[in-house]
């Protein structure tokens, strides 16, 4: 692993309505590990625990290239160390040293855009397992690790039998057979959260499970999967009146980190997902308006469940030929008509959005239309 920075910026200490709280279970000094910290979410939670007070943060990158981002946080750090790590979490000895003497993981690293189901599993599911074994037992000295937060996904419900009728929510079963979802990232955020459960309960690491929904925000510029797929020039617009799971990617950022703040949550999953969800016609009439017109066709939710289960049963009548890219299982997880809840974060986080579905949908589109230009 190459330390590529270690810094003590000289600057003004941050002060606003985020300093530290009795509530909270780690002091500003404490130290903080964040992997994944220069990504799309990443970043967001490195300045969200800077605006929050701590000064002992820990950052790790995989590609030195993007250890710049996080370089320059030094003018708005003040006083604050930021330690920079280049590294991999497949190489246990990255995993010892980013982990060395931190009380605290923000886990976000994750294989994201794998194809591949061997892939993702390495890049999520094996990288948190070396992760955890390495923060359990240092070779240094006693363990320092008193919580660890991972990111997960909606994508690991099943969104089937669900208590509530159409209510998602965190009672909600997670998707069974895994190997079946025909998704790669689902297989490996399932495997994921099943790693983290069993590791941290055998070594008696507390542990805290962050479950967002579609992150919304400036530099993920695609439209989900929820509202469509494009294919042959033409957008498959699939999510009809359905409400889409999003959340403002500063929101979300927010909730994580005070899933690794608060007490007496141990052990516990949060969905994430804003106030105010619109509608997937609404959504992509507004894309449409504000970033750029393209022709769409609508398919009723029958017809999309029947393409689904007619490619699957074509799938399994070839013994493999046509991938099972579309099947059931995918069709409940994404297009089946649904209602999301943030209760729970929001009893038990005191989370609330601070940025407004009008305000973050505003700024997602300034960002997919200036990336035009």
């Amino acid at each position: 692993m190459h330390n590529v920075t270690d810094s003590n910026g000289n600057g003004r200490s941050l002060q606003n309505e985020f300093a530290l709280s009795a509530g909270e279970l780690f002091g500003p000094d404490d130290p903080i590990l964040i992997t994944g910290a220069s990504g799309f979410i990443g970043i967001r939670l490195v300045r969200n625990l800077l605006d929050r007070g701590f000064r002992n943060l820990r950052c790790l990158t995989r590609l030195p290239g993007k250890a710049a981002k996080l370089e320059a946080l030094r003018d708005h750090a003040g006083d604050t160390r930021i330690q920079v790590l280049t590294g991999n979490l497949l190489a246990r000895e990255d995993c010892a040293a980013a982990t060395r003497d931190v009380k605290l993981i923000y886990h976000l690293a994750a294989g994201r855009g794998e194809k591949s189901f061997p892939d993702a599993y390495m890049n999520s599911v094996v990288a948190t397992r070396n992760l955890i074994e390495a923060a359990a037992e240092p070779a240094s000295g006693p363990r320092s690790l008193q919580r660890l937060v991972t990111v997960s996904s909606f994508a690991v419900y099943s969104n089937r039998h669900k208590p509530q009728g159409n209510l998602l929510d965190e009672s909600c079963s997670i998707e069974a057979q895994a190997h079946l979802c025909g998704d790669a990232y689902s297989f490996a955020k399932i495997k994921q959260d099943e790693i983290v459960a069993e590791y941290c309960n055998r070594f008696g690491i507390p542990y805290v499970i962050v479950r967002p929904g579609y992150v919304l925000g400036p530099g993920n510029p695609a439209i989900t999967g929820r509202v469509g797929i494009g294919t042959f020039g033409i957008f498959m617009h699939l999510g009809g009146f359905n409400s889409l799971p999003i959340t403002y990617v500063d929101n979300c950022a927010d909730a994580i980190a005070l899933a690794g703040l608060k007490r007496g949550v141990e052990g516990q999953a949060f969905n994430v997902v804003d106030d105010d969800l619109p509608s997937s016609w609404k959504f992509l009439r507004a894309y449409k308006r504000n970033v750029r017109s393209f022709k769409s066709i609508y398919v009723p939710h029958w017809l999309s469940y029947t393409g689904c289960y007619l490619w699957e049963r074509y799938s399994t009548w070839s013994e493999g030929q046509l991938d099972p890219v579309f099947n059931h299982r995918l069709w409940h997880r994404y297009w089946k008509r649904t209602r999301y809840s943030n209760r729970k974060l929001k009893t038990q986080l005191g989370w609330t959005p601070k940025v407004d579905m009008t305000e973050g949908l505003r700024r997602y589109f300034e960002s997919c239309g200036a990336g035009r230009v």
